[in-house]
């Protein structure tokens, strides 16, 4: 008895060192295929920024047709990666690097923004944006005057001339590159073109550069290069007669592949006409449930602005802290601080600007986004594949998303129970949305002109606030027709952040677990700036997303 007693210990012991030797070898497996995972996105990232031509990113047919080799041994090693044991975080990022790599061969493929789109050579950026990177396709030598400290220092002056001498090169290789017949396209990018000059010029009014001559030299060149790009596009332009979207096969196809959105076009005109509906209605029976209250005084002195925006910062804050809606960081105060505004006059302002000065917090919600970005600047992702931005706006569904669904749920969960006429506002700003949403849809389709894309837009906003001031309207109908899915992306976000709330939601309570708001914003907020889709994979093991 005592032998087989013996034995049977032996067998259990052995049976447990089998078992930890297995355990551990897998993981220390799978982190070796994590590391080549790692390794192939540095690889990738640096093949994914084009060879230089005089001193310009080469976006010459040539020079791609070239490089198409190379990208498939890179994308090969990709599929080759056997990922089915993966933890889930480590699939995330297998699929990231999947999706920029398809970007990438759709841009080769349909999009083609550097034959089709003359705004892809603007070069000089003066603000931050407020999503992890630029909205829209932008060429990879861009000047980010921004990032600037005026006066210069030597390093700083030396630096900013070395970014402006891209621009006449840039230029130069733009009119041999731009053979495409995108007539909408064609015709607002020489907006963009012209408006580089112009702030090309007021760079000659930052303090110490009149005293800096070769750097104004660099200004003055670039200048000219790029007024002599516009008489180009100008004249080019009588020629272009062709249709500007990508069709609604080709954007369902980058809607699932790229930005891993599980819609089709079909679902999200059935998506977005849905919350315009939803929107007006809401509007009209908030606005009778308020008829007895005054209604709402816009701010119409600088200092009534100001003193209104410190005070909506501050109550946003608050609420967010003591309500435990979400952890509220060192770094919100002074990220929204830099971004609350400035009294516009009324007849000036668009419509967001009209919204802030009725009441700023609708607005200040939407800049959930400074949160987001301050929180990738000082608490970067752990992966090296989410710690930065994501290539191709394939961010969108998240930031966007995110920003946009926090205006409603905050408003739902109280926000505006000191000014329940603020309530309108928000309904206003989801209408306005799904508005410009659906019009870029049809425009992708090809079933609407840009121009006629925006009549939507305009004439679906509540109260006029888009008729008021064109140069919103006009931004961003052409932000979203160089950008398939941009411009739904507030809205089908916004569902897929819900769906996102309620899947988490359902699973707590299967669990007989306490659904906690704060909890489930800070462990969304960990996972990083990553399509919503993955996002919920992550939160939820529930994967929802479609590849082919």
């Amino acid at each position: 008895m005592k032998i087989n007693l013996l034995r049977k210990k032996s067998l259990f012991l052995s049976i447990l060192l089998i078992g930890f030797i297995t355990t551990s070898g897998l993981a220390q497996l799978k982190n070796q295929d994590y590391a080549n995972l790692v390794a192939l996105f540095k690889e990738w990232r640096t093949f994914e920024n084009p060879p230089l031509r005089n001193g310009a990113p080469d976006y010459t047919k040539e020079t791609f047709e070239k490089r198409v080799p190379a990208f498939k041994i890179l994308r090969d090693k990709l599929r080759n990666i056997d990922t089915i044991s993966w933890p889930i975080p480590y699939q995330v990022d297998w699929h990231i690097v999947n999706a920029e790599m398809k970007g990438y061969e759709f841009n080769q493929r349909v999009l083609r923004p550097w034959e089709r789109d003359p705004a892809f050579y603007k070069s000089l950026w003066t603000d931050r944006s407020d999503v992890p990177a630029h909205e829209g396709p932008t060429h990879h030598g861009i000047t980010e005057l921004w990032t600037y400290k005026f006066p210069l220092d030597k390093e700083g002056s030396k630096k900013l001339i070395t970014d402006l001498k891209v621009i006449p090169a840039i230029n130069e290789q733009a009119k041999i590159n731009l053979t495409g017949n995108a007539k909408d396209l064609w015709i607002a990018g020489i907006r963009d073109i012209k408006d580089q000059s112009k702030n090309l010029t007021t760079i000659k009014d930052f303090p110490g550069v009149s005293k800096d001559k070769n750097l104004l030299k660099a200004i003055d060149n670039a200048i000219q290069s790029t007024n002599a790009l516009v008489d180009w596009l100008q004249t080019e332009a009588n020629t272009k007669t062709g249709p500007s979207g990508i069709g609604k096969d080709e954007y369902t196809w980058y809607l699932q592949n790229v930005h891993l959105v599980p819609l089709t076009w079909e679902d999200e005109v059935m998506l977005l006409k849905t919350e315009l509906t939803r929107a007006w209605a809401a509007l009209k029976l908030e606005e009778h449930r308020n008829r007895k209250l005054p209604q709402l005084t816009d701010a119409n002195t600088p200092e009534e602005y100001d003193n209104r925006a410190k005070a909506s910062a501050k109550s946003l804050l608050n609420f967010l802290d003591e309500n435990e809606m979400v952890t509220v960081k060192d770094y919100f105060e002074p990220a929204l601080n830099q971004h609350l505004g400035a009294f516009v006059p009324k007849d000036k302002r668009n419509f967001f600007w009209i919204t802030a000065h009725y009441d700023q917090r609708p607005l200040y919600s939407h800049f959930y986004h400074w949160f987001e970005l301050a929180r990738m600047d000082t608490e970067p992702h752990k992966s090296e594949i989410r710690k930065g931005p994501l290539l191709y706006n394939i961010f969108d569904s998240r930031n966007e998303g995110m920003a946009t669904a926090v205006e409603e749920m905050f408003m739902d969960a109280g926000l505006y129970d000191d000014q329940p006429r603020s309530r309108e506002i928000v309904y206003i700003m989801i209408a306005q949305r799904a508005a410009r949403g659906l019009g870029s849809l049809y425009a992708h389709a090809n079933e609407m002109t840009m121009e006629e894309a925006g009549s939507i837009h305009s004439e679906y906003t509540p109260r006029g606030w888009m008729k008021t001031e064109k140069e919103l309207l006009l931004f961003e109908q052409h932000l979203y027709l160089r950008q398939p899915g941009y411009g739904t992306s507030y809205i089908t976000g916004k569902y897929l952040v819900e769906n996102t709330m309620a899947e988490y939601a359902r699973m707590k309570e299967l669990n007989n677990e306490p659904f906690e708001m704060k909890k489930f914003f800070d462990q969304l907020n960990s996972i990083g700036n990553i399509p919503i889709s993955l996002g919920r994979w992550e939160l939820t093991n529930m994967r929802t997303f479609i590849t082919d």
